[in-house]
């Protein structure tokens, strides 16, 4: 069994790559099966499913080839798989996870540094159950997730167009937090929790979380009219946001969230339903990457 194997979205992102095949021979040579695995994914779901049987088969790396979604799902795949550690490789919009790892976004070379990776481990957090690596969260981002997953084209500019135009529509909800002893009372325009510095595409929501520190950083921006929008959109870009007093900002390593009504919530910038109660979890240091 070849000791690397790349779980390949043929459809992420905006500038697909229908040569990464190629690409993958030239830099880790031999051909696919010999020397190394590419099993592409045919939908939601398969690369959680295609990175578990990698791990079970005995691969010592599983590659995410894809964005934010893919490396959730393949991460998914791996959590309580001893011995096999998650490789990004990002083909994303966003690419949150890869960036603040410092993985390259070029295709040649995040392929040369999986040849010489460093292992190590990083925490992981739930959100009702269901695993994140970045960040999760409720409220307004929850509800661009849901617009942008329906909009039909990707990147930047569709995600950008997708909240400005929701920015009006939106109104946020009630909500009591419990954590670390203390209950607050609130309105929630975005509740995020972040095990990761950023959204992806250099957004900074939390640009202090550390993926090792056993603790989730805890953004809350209860209101978000024009003045404050302008304190925030600056603050994420420039990683200064804390800095602004556009939001407030706890360390926690576990949190109830229970709403007045329901609203959208998500993981990793895939939208997950709606709920009005929430339970926020850490796992230290639960997932080996390869880096």
């Amino acid at each position: 069994m070849p000791q690397i194997c790349f779980i390949f979205n043929p459809v992420a992102g905006t500038g697909r790559r229908a040569d990464f095949p190629v690409l993958l021979a030239r830099y880790f040579g031999g051909r696919a099966g010999s020397e190394y695995l590419l099993w592409p994914t045919k939908g939601p779901g398969h690369a959680t499913q295609l990175a578990r049987e990698a791990a079970q088969a005995g691969c010592r790396i599983v590659v995410a080839v894809g964005g934010d979604g893919t490396v959730n799902e393949v991460g998914q795949g791996l959590l309580g798989q001893t011995g096999t550690a998650l490789g990004i490789v990002p083909r994303g919009s966003g690419n949150g996870l890869a960036r603040h790892l410092r993985v390259p976004l070029g295709l040649p070379a995040a392929l040369r540094r999986l040849r010489q990776a460093v292992f190590s481990r990083i925490d992981v957090g739930t959100i009702n159950g269901h695993p994140f690596f970045c960040t999760a969260g409720l409220g307004f981002d929850a509800h661009v997730s849901q617009h942008f997953a329906q909009a039909g084209t990707r990147g930047v500019s569709t995600y950008l167009r997708v909240t400005f135009r929701e920015y009006g529509h939106f109104r946020p909800v009630p909500v009591r937090v419990e954590t670390n002893g203390q209950t607050l009372a609130t309105d929630c325009y975005v509740l995020a929790f972040a095990n990761a510095s950023q959204y992806g595409n250099n957004a900074y929501i939390a640009p202090q979380a550390d993926l090792r520190d056993g603790l989730l950083d805890m953004c809350l921006i209860d209101a978000l009219p024009p003045w404050r929008a302008v304190q925030v959109i600056i603050g994420m870009a420039l990683g200064t946001l804390p800095r602004t007093g556009g939001a407030a900002y706890r360390h926690i390593s576990h949190a109830r969230v229970r709403a007045a009504a329901p609203i959208g919530y998500h993981a990793d910038g895939d939208y997950l339903g709606h709920a009005t109660d929430f339970e926020l979890v850490v796992l230290p240091l639960a997932l080996e990457v390869a880096v």
